[in-house]
């Protein structure tokens, strides 16, 4: 028991840090921005191992994408309410907590900037995925560490 402690408390430079994916779907899952599931999670393997993935969705989302993104391995979250303010809670506590050495939120939402701020200040490094180049966020993308713009 104390070695799993112990592990936990001692840095290990060696360690890929774990990243958390925090995907705002009806912001980018549009049909202007062409956005491939399988894109967003090699781009969030770019920045280390993948230790939470994903996708957040209204009810109006179609059992298809749903599907797709299970299948590729996203934890899909459906809400009835806003999507913004759930993603936001998640990956704000997420960040708090330790359980994420980096945060990438991918999104076109300047709604998520105090959450990129935030884990900051904790010491979390954060990214900023754009759906394209014209989804792109000024704010979200100064806030971030690292900044990734997908093309089609």
């Amino acid at each position: 028991m104390f070695d799993r402690v112990r592990t936990r408390l001692a840095p290990d430079t060696a360690r890929e840090p774990a990243v958390g994916l925090f995907v705002d779907g009806p912001n980018v899952f549009r049909d202007e921005f062409d956005v491939d599931l399988d894109d967003l999670r090699d781009v969030t393997r770019e920045h280390g191992r993948v230790g939470v993935i994903r996708l957040y969705l209204d009810e109006h989302a179609t059992p298809g994408l749903i599907q797709a993104a299970e299948a590729r391995g996203f934890e899909v979250i459906v809400t009835s309410g806003d999507v913004d303010v759930k993603l936001a809670v998640d990956a704000t506590a997420l960040a708090g907590d330790g359980t994420i050495d980096r945060l990438a939120i991918a999104s076109r939402d300047t709604d998520f900037k105090p959450v990129l701020e935030y884990a900051g200040t904790v010491g979390v490094e954060t990214v900023a995925i754009a759906p394209g180049s014209h989804g792109r966020s000024d704010a979200l993308q100064n806030a971030a560490d690292d900044a990734v713009t997908l093309e089609p």
